[in-house]
């Protein structure tokens, strides 16, 4: 007899990302050697006194159950993180953050907590390629909000009413943006959460990529709007991106308590606590020393500079400069021909012929794009994309 699966189960798709990355370590044990630009996983390590906590751990026999939510002391630097990003650095309770497993489970725990079946999510375009699939496995519907203006990759109020019905739920928005690595300005992301409060809506702000943003001196964040509106606003983030904790997979989330409440009984019936030793690192990551993460963003940001000035040398594409993140993503429609008629097909011949493996962006919501994400050494990333303009003669 067949297996038949749930219709959710049967919808979803693999992750493009990871699955690409899997073929990409495949052909280079066969020795190939691939310049990997698919993944959002910097080259960096794990700084040495995150570790030691973590060495620690383990000595002192730290491997027990803990608190589903999470340690309390690990709760207790969250709410200080969060309290630094607001304005008027605020004190957070504790007891309004949730520690889960990375940030992807934070955001899949607020959808499980809030969609229930035909309620719709709406999700800005270009966008992570997992949200549209965390949406459908929580019961919802992923509604796309496309930028009215083609080179701009940020939405609007006016694109985002155009896409508001009564089945409207929740808002996911990213800034800075996985793929674009575009910020919102404070008033572009003001605008949009006045109207998303105004229609009652649950705002999901995905700020993972904070701490690694270019051009200024403060991390953005919505945490003065989650002060004033904290039943309608939930804030997730974690210690993939800026601490190089990728495997750790500690993330958190700031929200209402009564909501925390509700996450924290479906984090128990499912995964229960993250991993303890997980949860001393992440302790001496928030508590300890800083500058591992200014010394990550600089090299991020001389990454960029280099990469995009070569990029903005190409014809016949269009890219905007990143505020943020670690990626470019280019639109390369004019250079499509009947041969390559998509991005999909020119990655695969770019892989083919370079051995540098790229993203298509039909997963992002944007078919006429290519992500290249700026996480190796700066000479892998002049030599690939040295390949891709020889092969595709921009």
């Amino acid at each position: 007899m067949p297996i038949v699966f749930s219709k959710a189960i049967a919808s979803i798709k693999d992750s493009p990302t990871l699955s690409l990355n899997a073929e990409v370590r495949s052909l280079q044990k066969k020795g190939r050697p691939i310049i990997n630009l698919t993944l959002g996983e910097p080259d960096f390590s794990t700084p040495p006194h995150i570790c030691e906590a973590a060495y620690k751990a383990i000595k002192d026999n730290f491997t027990k159950y803990t608190d589903v939510a999470g340690i309390p002391e690990l709760r207790e630097s969250v709410a200080t993180f969060f309290s630094s990003l607001s304005s008027e650095k605020k004190i957070i309770p504790p007891e309004s953050v949730l520690i889960s497993n990375g940030a992807k489970h934070s955001v899949v725990n607020i959808l499980y907590a809030l969609i229930n079946p035909e309620d719709e999510v709406l999700i800005p375009a270009p966008y992570w390629v997992s949200y549209p699939d965390m949406v459908i496995l929580s019961g919802g519907e992923p509604v796309f909000v496309y930028p009215s203006e083609k080179t701009s990759y940020k939405i609007s109020v006016e694109d985002l009413e155009k896409k508001y019905t009564k089945k409207t739920k929740v808002l996911i928005f990213n800034s800075p943006s996985n793929p674009t690595g575009l910020c919102y300005t404070k008033k572009e992301a003001d605008d949009i959460f006045k109207w998303a409060i105004s229609k009652n809506l649950f705002i999901i702000s995905d700020e993972i990529y904070n701490q690694l943003v270019y051009e200024t001196k403060s991390p953005p964040s919505m945490v003065d709007w989650w002060f004033n509106y904290p039943k309608q606003i939930a804030i997730v983030n974690g210690l993939s991106k800026a601490y190089a904790m990728t495997g750790w997979r500690v993330g958190f989330t700031l929200t209402d308590q009564s909501i925390v409440k509700k996450l924290s009984q479906l984090q128990g019936q499912t995964t229960s606590n993250i991993c303890s030793i997980s949860q001393k690192a992440a302790l001496a990551a928030l508590q300890g020393p800083q500058d591992s993460v200014k010394n990550i963003c600089n090299t991020l940001q001389k990454r960029r500079d280099l990469a995009f000035k070569k990029i903005s040398s190409w014809s016949n594409v269009y890219c905007p400069k990143p505020d943020g993140a670690f990626y470019f993503f280019i639109n390369i429609a004019k250079l499509f021909s009947s041969k390559y008629p998509n991005a999909q097909k020119l990655c695969i011949m770019i892989l083919k012929e370079t051995d540098v493996a790229i993203v298509p962006g039909g997963s992002f919501g944007d078919s006429n794009c290519i992500r290249l994400s700026f996480t190796v050494q700066e000479e892998l990333i002049l030599e690939a994309l040295n390949r891709i303009q020889a092969v595709l003669n921009l």
